[in-house]
C-alpha cells in the first residue's frame, strides 16, 4: 500500500499515515473518564463532509461557506445550483487557530449539499484537495498558494456525479492518483509537482466514490479502481489495466467504501449489491462468494453505504444497510452478530460509525456524535467505554447525523461537524 511519509503521529490523508484506518500512536486511553471527554480547543467552521488531516503540527479541513442569507434546498436530492465559496482550511493543531484559508467560488449542483466530501491530503510541503464540483487543488502548505489546479468537469467534459466527486486522492510517488469519470478517464494520474497529466484510464457511466488504493497481489503492486460497472487493476506508473472483474451495475453508482485486502482476498461491499470477495492470483481474480438481499433491511453479508471495512483475522466488521454493525465470516459471508450500538442505536437507513483500530481495540465514531472504544471478536461487540464528542448538526438524512472521518493525531482526535472542528485529547494520564 502507498503509504504518505510524515512523522509517526500524524494523520496526513483519509484513513491515516498508511490509508488503512489504523492508529498507531500508544499510551493511549483504555476508558474515557467518567466526566465525558473535554475539547482542548473548538474552531468555527463551514457546513461538509470532509475530514481533517494532521500534518507537522497543523490542522487541513474543507468546508463550504453560503452567501449572506442563503440556504441549501429543504429537499437534499434537489440539485439546483446553489451559490457558496469551497474553503480551504489551516488551522494550528494546538489551538485551533486559524494560519490560513483559501476560498474559492463553487456553486453546488449536487444532491446532500452540505459541502466538500474529500479530505485534504499533506504531503512534502503541498496539501492536495479535491472539492465536490471537481476542483483539483495543489496548495503550498506554508501560506495556502495555488501551486497548480484542475477542474475535473473542463478537463475531462464530465458532469458532476449526483454526490459530487467524493474519492479521496492517492499519492503514489511523483502521482496524485485520482477517481474522474467519463470515457478513458475514470482514473487519471497527475504529477505532483507540477499538475501534468501523466495517464488516464478506464471508462465508466458513472464514476462512484470509492477511493482508490494500492495492494500487492501474487507479488506485484496494484493499484484498484472500483466503479459502478467493474473492479479493476491498474499499474500505478502507467496505468495499464492488468485485470478488469465486471459486476452488476449498481444504483445511483454507489461504489463508496474503500475495497480491502485480506492477504489474497479483495473485499467490496455496497449498500445496493451487497458484498462481493475475490480471490486475485497471478492470473487475475476469481469469485469466493456473493452476498444477497431479499430487501434493503433483510440481508446476508455485509451491505456498507459508507464505511469502510475492517478485516481482522478472517472477519469482517462494519456497518451494513440500516445501521445494523456486523461481524462477518470473510471465507464464506456467513453473519456471526449484529448490533446497532456503535451506529444510530437503532434501525436506521444509512446508519453509520467510522471504524479505526489502535491495538487491540477499536475506536468507533457514531453518526450519533459518539466516540466509543470497544473490543471486536467473531464471539461479540463488547463496548469498553463511550463519550459523547459532537453535537450531530447535518439533517441531510432526515435525523441529525455526523458523517465526517475524523482524524487521530499526537495522541488525539480531530473532528468536525457543520458548525465547528474539536481536538480532544486520548492521551493515557
Amino acid at each position: 500500500m502507498a503509504a504518505v511519509p510524515g512523522r509517526a503521529d500524524d494523520w496526513p490523508q483519509w484513513l491515516g499515515p498508511q490509508r488503512d484506518a489504523e492508529w498507531r500512536e500508544t499510551k493511549i486511553v483504555e476508558k474515557f473518564p467518567a466526566e465525558g471527554l473535554k475539547p482542548q480547543w473548538r474552531a468555527p467552521i463551514g457546513g461538509g463532509y470532509s475530514g481533517p488531516a494532521v500534518a507537522g503540527g497543523r490542522v487541513y479541513v474543507m468546508d463550504r461557506q453560503l452567501p449572506a442569507g442563503g440556504k441549501n434546498p429543504a429537499n437534499p436530492f434537489d440539485r439546483a445550483q446553489i451559490p457558496g465559496q469551497e474553503r480551504v482550511l489551516c488551522l494550528d493543531a494546538s489551538n485551533g487557530k486559524m494560519i490560513w484559508h483559501h476560498d474559492y467560488d463553487c456553486p453546488y449542483t449536487v444532491s446532500y449539499a452540505a459541502g466538500p466530501r474529500v479530505t485534504p491530503v499533506a504531503h512534502e510541503g503541498k496539501i492536495y484537495t479535491l472539492g465536490t464540483e471537481g476542483h483539483l487543488l495543489a496548495l503550498n502548505a506554508t501560506d495556502g498558494a495555488v501551486l497548480w489546479s484542475h477542474d475535473f468537469k473542463k478537463d475531462f467534459n464530465i458532469p458532476t456525479p449526483l454526490w459530487g466527486f467524493a474519492g479521496h486522492p492517492l499519492i503514489d510517488g511523483d502521482r496524485v492518483i485520482c477517481l474522474a469519470g467519463g470515457t478513458g478517464s475514470v482514473a487519471v494520474a497527475f504529477h505532483k509537482d507540477t499538475g501534468k497529466e501523466l495517464w488516464r484510464a478506464l471508462s465508466a457511466k458513472e464514476p462512484g466514490y470509492a477511493p482508490p488504493v494500492i495492494y500487492t497481489y501474487a507479488g506485484k503492486r496494484q493499484l484498484i479502481f472500483w466503479h459502478p460497472e467493474s473492479v479493476n487493476s491498474l499499474d500505478p506508473e502507467t496505468g495499464r489495466v492488468l485485470w478488469t472483474y465486471p459486476t452488476a451495475p449498481i444504483r445511483f453508482g454507489m461504489t463508496i467504501p474503500m475495497p480491502r485486502q485480506a492477504g489474497d482476498l479483495l473485499f467490496l461491499t455496497s449498500f445496493y449489491n451487497g458484498s462481493l470477495m475475490l480471490r486475485v492470483g497471478p492470473e487475475g481474480p476469481a469469485k469466493v462468494w456473493e452476498s444477497r438481499k431479499i430487501s434493503e433491511k433483510d440481508t446476508d453479508g455485509l451491505h456498507s453505504v459508507m464505511s469502510t471495512p475492517w478485516i481482522q483475522d478472517g472477519y469482517i466488521y462494519s456497518p451494513c444497510s440500516y445501521g445494523q454493525f456486523r461481524c462477518v465470516n470473510a471465507a464464506t459471508g456467513d453473519r456471526l452478530w449484529e448490533t446497532y450500538e456503535p451506529t444510530s442505536g437503532k434501525s436506521e437507513r444509512w446508519g453509520h460509525a467510522f471504524v479505526v483500530k489502535n491495538g487491540s481495540r477499536w475506536f468507533l465514531f457514531s453518526e450519533r456524535g459518539d466516540l466509543i472504544i470497544a473490543k471486536l471478536s467473531p464471539g461479540k461487540y463488547e463496548e469498553v467505554s463511550r463519550s459523547p464528542l459532537l453535537e450531530p448538526t447535518n439533517r441531510d438524512p432526515g435525523r441529525p447525523v455526523v458523517w465526517s472521518h475524523p482524524a487521530f493525531a499526537n495522541r488525539s482526535i480531530y473532528a468536525r461537524n457543520d458548525r465547528e472542528i474539536v481536538c480532544v485529547s486520548l492521551a493515557s494520564p
